[in-house]
């Protein structure tokens, strides 16, 4: 694993930001049953975390226990920051959570969950609670208006001189068609409103000493189907873009899921992407195949937690394949790298001469 990841531990310069998102799958209360992670497990999310300067993290659980195991691998210049618990059926009790080198980033003390105003709340079908305690889809035609299902969360910070605000999402997934895929897409669509307006409106722009814009990053689990699905469309509007170097099919190889992704809303001319890839977290560790199944047999479940249609159940292989989720992730690092060394624009500017 340290063999492959090199190139990119190599990126990691004085001069430009490592910045990635992952997914971590359930993170780590073990509520599905699969079992608590291996103890190898958290060195390899920290080798693969410790390539990048900042990470945004989605599905962080309620105890925090797994976090801060991970945080005293990665060392002591590396720290957290991370939302409370978003409750609702929705929420699934999950946190996100920031986490950054000291050494390359630093937090600008501003932070706090995305609340839409009045007037700009998704459209959703209603829940409703059932007597057991289950929550159940409204009848069609039963419209509410909420929230995100889970609270973007913004955080503020500079990496040498690129200031920005990063704001992590995991938007609701729901169904594929119907009203949950709309809501999905909803979801998408207020969230980039909001920042467009932010920045585009005098009265709501947030500036710094000089007068500069704030920049926004998007960042994390969008549940996107495809480059060419409305939920791509929705991303890339008011203004978004995908740097080209993640973009659609750029990194991604056939079968590989469109869900995360990392979008830039950016004022500063100056501001560049250098650089980007997905991290394939199985090429190593947990790989597919009869060796790998064979070791890690004795740590799984007996059967399928979650149940299996198939009336002899699920085999070994597939079942592995399933576990090896919790264990590392559903969903592989997505990364970028920024330019941060703005020093010879600057000099360009004090030495031009003025009239």
């Amino acid at each position: 694993m340290r063999k492959r990841l090199d190139p990119i531990r190599r990126r990691q310069r004085d001069n430009s930001l490592m910045l990635a998102t992952w997914n971590i799958r359930d993170f780590d209360s073990n509520k599905f049953g699969f079992g608590p992670r291996l103890p190898e497990t958290f060195y390899y999310l920290a080798e693969i975390i410790a390539c990048f300067d900042l990470v945004a993290v989605q599905e962080v659980n309620r105890d925090l226990t797994a976090l801060d195991r991970l945080m005293r691998i990665l060392g002591r210049e590396w720290d957290y920051i991370v939302t409370d618990t978003t409750e609702g059926p929705s929420g699934n009790g999950e946190r996100m959570a920031f986490l950054y080198n000291k050494e390359k980033v630093w937090f600008r003390k501003i932070a706090g969950e995305i609340v839409l105003p009045t007037g700009q709340l998704v459209v959703s079908q209603e829940k409703v609670r059932s007597r057991t305690g289950s929550s159940e889809e409204a009848s069609a035609g039963a419209k509410g208006k909420n929230q995100f299902a889970r609270s973007p969360f913004l955080v503020a910070f500079q990496s040498g001189w690129f200031r920005f605000s990063l704001c992590t999402v995991h938007i609701y997934y729901g169904k594929e068609s119907g009203p949950a895929l709309e809501r999905r897409i909803d979801e998408i669509q207020r969230l980039v409103h909001f920042f467009a307006e932010r920045q585009d409106e005098d009265s709501k722009q947030e500036k710094d000493k000089f007068g500069q814009v704030e920049n926004y990053i998007l960042l994390g689990d969008f549940n996107v189907v495809s480059p060419e699905h409305r939920t791509m469309e929705a991303l890339k509007s008011r203004g978004f873009t995908v740097p080209a170097q993640i973009d659609g099919d750029a990194v991604r190889r056939k079968g590989d899921h469109y869900y995360d992704q990392i979008a830039v809303r950016v004022k500063d001319p100056r501001f560049r992407v250098l650089s980007g890839g997905l991290i394939d977290i199985f090429a190593d560790v947990f790989r597919d195949n009869e060796e790998d199944c064979d070791l890690y047999m004795s740590y799984m479940p007996s059967e399928d937690p979650e149940g299996s249609s198939d009336v002899n159940g699920i085999s070994p292989e597939k079942l592995y394949r399933k576990w090896r989720t919790w264990q590392m992730s559903d969903h592989c690092p997505l990364w970028i790298e920024i330019e941060t060394d703005f020093a010879d624009d600057y000099l360009r500017r004090i030495a031009a001469p003025t009239d």
